[in-house]
């Protein structure tokens, strides 16, 4: 019976190896107390984590599986995993404010990046966008990332070096302005920046048709401004706008309510697909609601002894604005004089019959 033919070693991406397998020199691990307090290690042999519950020594951890629950030396145990990308993310250096969990599972999925993709980042800030898209591209795809501040560039080198065990062979980060870029063939382009409106054209120059523009921004005029300039920029179809809120859970037996604390508004999300060259989207079949535009307004003019005040409105009275940006008509009562009382004719009393002194009756 002929043998098998050997498969190729399938190598491992760029830090799977510090995701499996039992606890080494130089892994984190997150130990957590039985009150949900959740420490973060570095393991070294010989050291200890110290608590004021007691120490814990490295050397009770290397070697073991995930999941293994260790006890200090005041008694207390503490149960032992890898920490998760997310929880990476909301514990590590900051330099700018981090892209929040839910945010960056909302880019990659509706952003639609793949793996082997070409995503162009603007805004790297402290790097936790960037490894939840290094992960999503792979080995075999490509991130370039670009940071204007070069203190935050340092952050998130670091961050994303120390989360996949080294520099990551897909990723690129420049210190610069995008719109100063050239890159071209992109099927992706990721803003979190405080004007993406300014690097449109940069965009749309990188982007392959079809691609998708993700904007992340935190107010809402932010969102107004970004949406309306995609829209007159011509070579993108209608973009979508959105928000997600996320509410934990309080769940015991039968006492199931939310939690009182919740993660609510931290930015919101804009997407556009990249039209080809030369072609023009379909208009807009939706009608705006009234007062969504601003429309130009016609005030009366003044009165004046060549021109006399308008019937029922006094000289110098103005107009307020009134729903969807409509004058208000002005209704002006005329005194009216006060009715006269009509009795009805029934109602009026009779004279009394006249009665004469010294008759019978």
């Amino acid at each position: 019976m002929p043998e098998a033919p050997e498969m190729p070693e399938v190598p491992r991406p760029t830090g799977a190896a510090r995701r499996r397998g039992t606890f080494t020199k130089g892994d984190r691990v997150q130990l957590t107390d039985p009150k949900g307090r959740r420490h973060t290690v570095v393991l070294e042999p010989g050291r200890q984590f110290h608590t004021h519950r007691g120490a814990i020594p490295h050397d009770d951890l290397l070697g073991r599986p995930e999941g293994v629950v260790v006890s200090s030396t005041g008694g207390t145990d503490y149960l032992a995993l890898r920490p998760l990308l997310a929880d990476f993310v909301l514990s590590m250096p900051r330099g700018a404010t981090v892209v929040y969990p839910k945010d960056a599972a909302q880019i990659v999925m509706y952003a639609d990046v793949f793996p082997g993709a070409q995503v162009l980042e603007a805004g790297a800030g402290s790097g936790a966008l960037s490894c939840a898209l290094l992960r999503a591209v792979g080995d075999g795809g490509r991130l370039v990332s670009y940071e204007r501040r070069p203190d935050f560039a340092e952050v998130a080198r670091r961050n994303i070096e120390t989360f996949f065990g080294g520099p990551h062979p897909a990723h690129t980060l420049h210190v610069g302005d995008l719109a100063e870029s050239a890159e071209r063939g992109m099927d992706r382009v990721i803003l979190d920046m405080l004007a993406p409106w300014d690097v449109l054209p940069a965009a749309a120059a990188a982007l392959v048709p079809g691609g998708v523009l993700c904007a992340y921004v935190a107010t809402t005029t932010q969102l107004s401004r970004t949406v309306e300039a995609l829209r007159e920029f011509g070579c993108f179809a209608e973009p979508a706008a959105w928000e997600t809120m996320m509410r934990d859970w309080h769940v015991e037996g039968l006492a199931v309510r939310p939690g009182h604390r919740m993660v609510g508004h931290t930015g919101f999300l804009v997407t556009a697909r990249r039209l080809a060259d030369g072609v023009t989207a379909p208009p807009r079949r939706r009608r705006p609601a009234k007062g969504s535009y601003p429309e130009p307004a016609t005030a009366p003019e003044p009165a004046s002894a060549d021109r006399p005040a308008e019937q029922g409105q006094p000289a110098g009275a103005g107009s307020l604005p009134g729903l969807y940006g409509q004058p208000d008509r002005q209704v002006i009562a005329e005194p009216q004089a006060e009715p006269e009382l009509q009795v009805e004719p029934e109602l009026q009393a009779e004279p009394e019959p006249r009665v004469d002194a010294g008759s019978d009756g």
